[in-house]
């Protein structure tokens, strides 16, 4: 159990794949790991329909991040009415994390830096950048930027920049 005290913690619900999605999140990101795995002894087993042994509960660390992973079955699937977001600070962490997170997808990129992972989990990958355009105040920079950010799956500071007029 982690010593680090959180008041909220994402809980995600997967099928069955709730170790494999863990362990490829804490391959992509820095600070993170597997903190305990728990297994459905037989009562829960029988509750819930899953099988006794099976991984229940996946508790990790994503960058940080405490994150809890259920093994739930087919009752409720992912959606992008909830989505991770990765801040980046360059290009070349938007390159990364776009393209680690797209790693067996099929391409299921979005628009605006939205991708949604093999495992159905959406992720928004955007730079620190665009936050600053859309902060500034300044209506002109604003529009021209987010005219820019529409036209793009992953997103690009370069042309965000260009775009804003900077």
């Amino acid at each position: 159990m982690s010593t680090r005290f959180q008041r909220i913690t994402p809980f995600l619900w997967f099928d069955q794949q709730a170790e494999e999605a863990a362990n490829f999140y804490v391959s992509v990101f820095p600070d993170s790991r597997i903190e305990s795995i728990s297994r459905y002894e037989k009562a829960s087993a029988q509750a819930t329909g899953q099988k006794e042994g099976q991984v229940m509960l996946v508790d990790f660390v994503l960058d940080g991040q405490s994150i809890a992973a259920l093994n739930g079955g087919p009752v409720f699937r992912l959606s992008e009415a909830l989505s991770l977001v990765v801040h980046c600070q360059t290009q070349d962490e938007v390159d990364y994390y776009w393209t680690r997170l797209m790693e067996g997808t099929g391409d299921q990129k979005g628009q605006c830096g939205w991708l949604k992972d093999r495992f159905g989990l959406s992720w928004q990958i955007v730079p620190e950048a665009m936050f600053d355009y859309f902060r500034s105040g300044d209506a002109a920079r604003i529009a021209r930027a987010h005219e820019a950010v529409m036209r793009m799956n992953k997103l690009d500071i370069a042309e965000i920049k260009r775009a804003a007029g900077d």
